[in-house]
């Protein structure tokens, strides 16, 4: 059963949503060179801090891992998704880095990602992410009443293929709300005209995890951090969406 939000859980959603936009837009501005990804966790739990909201990732819990002890995950380069913050690594030139941030207000929760550059990086790095970040807004465009969930996935996955990039598959979208991880899944690739049937009031986390060579991907001995197979580089940004009458609504915009 895929939540359709009433108009009370809507707004908590665009307020949520807000609050997630605004840490991750204060925690991208804080990575350059030198810096560690638990200082930049530890900035994003001290903004969550000042305006009243809290982590969803903090000691967030599935299966039989351990529970995540970042306030934010933080993957660099060959890192796809669910990188642990640590005071050992350190962003430098030609890094990239994905900042995934979560969090709860109000009890529900909002989700966004993006994949900063740190400058001098490699063209065709540079053109993973701009060519990523561009399947979201495709897909997200699909977000609409009457489609359906591949929809959205096709749209992503025919933009990437035209790149020759490898689409990530262990690791999905999702619906979110009072859930960090609700129904339907969101893949990056599929059949247009399958999948669940999208309407007013569902709320969805769109969010690409894109490779620069192969899709496929391995979980570090952390039990949490997704690396690329390869160890080539991948980007992920992310947004979480509103379900309209009308056109689609990204609600982690500040």
């Amino acid at each position: 059963m895929i939540p359709i939000k009433t108009t009370k859980e809507i707004e908590a959603m665009r307020e949520a949503g807000k609050a997630a936009a605004l840490v991750l837009k204060q925690v991208a501005a804080l990575v350059r060179p030198g810096v560690t990804t638990q200082y930049l966790d530890e900035a994003a739990r001290e903004i969550m801090n000042a305006i009243g909201v809290e982590s969803a990732c903090y000691n967030y819990k599935t299966g039989r891992r351990q529970s995540f002890p970042g306030y934010t995950c933080i993957s660099i380069n060959e890192e796809v998704v669910h990188g642990i913050p640590s005071d050992k690594r350190t962003v430098r030139e030609g890094d990239i880095v994905s900042l995934d941030v979560v969090i709860r207000k109000n009890r529900f929760i909002a989700d966004n990602a993006k994949t900063v550059l740190v400058e001098p990086v490699s063209k065709e790095v540079r053109d993973l992410c701009k060519v990523t970040e561009e399947a979201l807004y495709l897909g997200i465009a699909q977000a609409r009443a009457g489609n359906r969930v591949h929809d959205i996935s096709h749209a992503i996955e025919r933009h990437i293929r035209f790149s020759n990039y490898g689409i990530v598959d262990q690791f999905v979208g999702h619906g979110v709300g009072r859930g960090l991880h609700e129904d339907p899944q969101v893949p990056n690739q599929g059949t247009p005209g399958t999948g669940a049937l999208l309407k007013a009031g569902m709320t969805l986390a769109i969010e690409p995890m894109i490779n620069l060579g192969t899709g496929h991907t391995i979980v570090s001995s952390d039990g949490w951090t997704a690396i690329t197979r390869d160890n080539k580089p991948s980007a992920h940004f992310e947004h979480t969406v509103l379900i309209t009458d009308g056109e689609p609504e990204i609600l982690t915009t500040t």
